[in-house]
């Protein structure tokens, strides 16, 4: 709960002191009702707040956090199966953030959660081509022809892909790992463009998404973006 003329204030529109004379002045209204009690409080979350017949919303503080993922957590607010979401991960941050697109259950590495939802929605449209570097451990090893179909694109139920950069890292016995690194964001994409030349993946990990990398954030930890960061991501997809 909140005092009316500090909510007020705090939405920019007035001083604290401005904001007590509006209410005294009868143009206040919370919930239809008009508020001439300078205590009144009221929840910001619900309650609805106009000043002469003018909704007045919160400004909501932009936040932007950087994750790295851990299997066994859904990229989703809440999980209908009860499973453990990357919410579960975010503590001492009090405004509502979302994932930036998705990494599967058993997915590792890098994630972006915010409440900037313009920049949610270009970071993960394909039109602004922001690139995401993926590890990939897959089964078996793939041969040149079986990257180049990855590089021109590959059709999956969905439509053909963009083209991918990929290239191999390490060898294995019976495995390959693989760097691949595209600039869509569709529904378990790696796991399906590897399948689809018959190496599945055993494990998948995000490393990169545009300049930003996990570093040394461990496993199951995460850190706020800095302002510096936040900066050249709006300028990547056009926002300053």
């Amino acid at each position: 709960m909140e005092r009316l003329q500090k909510f007020l204030a705090h939405a920019g529109v007035a001083s604290r002191r401005s904001c007590e004379e509006l209410i005294l002045q009868g143009r206040v209204k919370v919930n239809g009702k008009v508020i001439t009690a300078l205590g009144t409080k009221i929840d910001p979350q619900k309650d609805i707040v106009e000043i002469d017949g003018k909704r007045v919303k919160k400004e909501e503080k932009k936040v932007y956090v950087l994750l790295n993922k851990p299997a066994g957590y859904v990229t989703t607010s809440k999980d209908p199966q009860g499973r453990p979401t990357v919410l579960d991960l975010i503590k001492d941050i009090n405004e509502r953030i979302y994932p930036v697109g998705r990494l599967d259950y058993e997915t590792e590495g890098l994630l972006l959660l915010t409440n900037d939802g313009e920049l949610s929605f270009r970071l993960t449209h394909p039109k602004y081509k922001v690139e995401k570097v993926y590890q990939a451990l897959v089964k078996g090893i793939p041969d040149e022809s079986d990257l180049e179909k990855l590089r021109k694109g590959i059709r999956l139920e969905d439509g053909i892909t963009h083209p991918a950069k990929v290239k191999i890292l390490q060898k294995g016995s019976n495995s390959t790992l693989l760097e691949l690194i595209i600039h869509e964001g569709r529904n378990r994409q790696v796991r399906r463009m590897c399948e689809a030349i018959n190496h599945p993946v055993l494990s998948l990990k995000r490393i990169k998404i545009g300049f930003l990398s996990l570093g040394s954030l461990p496993k199951g930890k995460f850190r706020p973006l800095t302002p510096e960061e936040v900066k050249l991501l709006k300028m990547r997809v056009g926002l300053v």
